[in-house]
């Protein structure tokens, strides 16, 4: 897959994130599964990611299983980071109000809080959709925008969820990867290239292949000729705020961070 020039002298690292949960129905739970398999797997037991939440969604976060699984997270060591306050579902901020957008920020703020004991740091809007009128307000709550460098393209939460084509999908997204660090466009943060990869944990079909990403991502890397940190996934909470923050603060590149298909539908 990799001719050698996109080699780097800093080792990459997997930083998980998960969008859209937490799935609120107790039956095949996903974001119960995916939470065990970051706990106990055969590639990195002990993985910590972020889970961008729906915190006053119907059928998740505002749900008494959702609430369970939120305080899990936090719990297992995990990141909250906000993906929508509302109880209108899963909309783009850039169609909200002024006083829509305000509030969805302030009750999700306050909802994390009250689970982790201090304000969120970390937003991604609903459907990587953002303007510089929604940026203002994400900077007004001190909540920093990160997006992804890698995406499974598994956010179907109904109908056909299955990604049969998964692994050349990924392995496209591993070679842009490649790219954008052989162009410098990708930085090492604590020694370290932190590469964003995205999940949503309400699908039920990423959740019972959650180990196979996992050593799907090691193996491409690999074959990318990018060599790995020791632990090839972040396995504690402030390494891992820290490396998205970091991220996060690279506004130059953060429209590189949503995939064009995204772009040309939806903004």
């Amino acid at each position: 897959m990799g001719d050698g020039s996109a080699v780097s002298s800093a080792p990459v690292r997997f930083l998980l994130a998960f969008d859209d949960g937490p799935y609120g129905q107790a039956r095949d739970n996903p974001t119960a599964s995916i939470l065990g398999t970051l706990a106990a797997n055969p590639v990195q037991p002990g993985i910590k990611a972020i889970f961008f939440l729906q915190t006053r969604s119907s059928d998740g976060g505002a749900t008494p299983l959702g609430r369970e699984l939120i305080r899990r997270e936090h719990d297992e060591g995990h990141l909250l980071g906000l993906h929508d306050g509302s109880v209108w579902g899963h909309r783009s901020h850039r169609n909200l109000s002024d006083h829509e957008l305000e509030l969805t920020l302030t009750d999700g703020v306050a909802d994390l809080t009250a689970f982790a004991g201090r304000a969120p740091t970390l937003l991604r809007p609903p459907y990587w959709a953002y303007d510089d009128r929604t940026l203002a307000a994400y900077d007004r709550h001190k909540l920093a925008v990160l997006l992804t460098d890698i995406t499974a393209n598994d956010g179907k939460d109904w109908g056909f969820k299955a990604s049969p084509r998964r692994r050349i999908h990924f392995e496209r997204e591993m070679k842009r990867v490649q790219e954008r660090i052989a162009a410098g466009h990708l930085k090492p943060v604590g020694g370290v290239i932190p590469i964003v990869v995205t999940f949503h944990d309400t699908n039920t079909y990423t959740a019972e292949h959650m180990a196979e990403y996992l050593g799907m991502l090691v193996e491409l890397a690999r074959e990318a000729e990018l060599p790995l940190a020791p632990t090839a996934f972040y396995d504690e909470r402030e390494g891992l705020e820290a490396a998205a923050l970091a991220r996060a603060a690279d506004v130059a590149q953060r429209r590189e961070m949503v995939p064009w298909w995204w772009r040309w539908m939806l903004w």
